[in-house]
């Protein structure tokens, strides 16, 4: 893999956990005519998402709580906790594309509670696109656990380096405002530290 060429990937439907759709939906107890609803909006949903990835690899440097990430260095105790015994990382991004941001301010307007449930389906596609991304990886690196920008101590400012790194807008179409907010709004960026396997580290 070469150093600062950005790669892209694109998935096919990951596969679907309702039980975590109804988790994000705040409901631990829904009964079959609710589930016959979110399953509905599921396949209206499903029906225009779009799965795609970019990413890069980068050498790091940890030296106490300064990580230095090659295209950015920043202070962050739980990073170099998380970076332990790693000296490259994958940074990527990932997004299920503006359909679903669609279907969420339609279903705002016309039923609040669809909506809400749009929502979590949403956030449960980025989550499946992103740990389907980090299972493709494992199969060729060991990896630490994805992190992300405002995670723990991580200033969420670093979006703006990770964006211009990657390119996100030519590569997937995924922007980021002034405010650190990212359109479409169902998106991920992390970083994933790879295991220096020559130290002994285990995963």
């Amino acid at each position: 893999m070469t150093e600062n060429t950005v790669y892209k990937k694109t998935y096919s439907q990951p596969p679907v956990d309702i039980g975590e759709i109804l988790r994000y939906c705040g409901c631990t107890d829904a009964d079959d005519g609710f589930i016959g609803i979110v399953q509905n909006l599921l396949d209206e949903a499903t029906k225009n998402i779009s799965y795609k990835v970019c990413y890069r690899f980068a050498d790091i440097k940890i030296q106490g709580n300064n990580c230095d990430l090659g295209f950015v260095s920043v202070e962050s105790a739980d990073l170099a906790k998380n970076l332990k015994d790693c000296n490259r990382i994958i940074l990527f991004a990932a997004t299920v594309g503006i359909e679903i941001d669609r279907l969420i301010a339609k279903y705002s307007k016309i039923s609040p509670s669809k909506a809400v449930i749009m929502q979590a389906i949403g956030a449960e596609r980025i989550e499946a696109l992103c740990d389907t991304f980090c299972k493709d990886m494992a199969n060729q690196f060991s990896l630490k656990p994805r992190f992300s920008a405002g995670y723990g101590d991580l200033p969420l400012e670093i979006q703006k380096d990770i964006f211009a790194v990657l390119d996100c807008s030519k590569q997937i179409g995924l922007t980021l405002n002034n405010s650190m907010l990212m359109s479409p709004t169902k998106s991920v960026t992390a970083i994933t530290g790879i295991i220096n396997t020559d130290t002994g580290a285990n995963k």
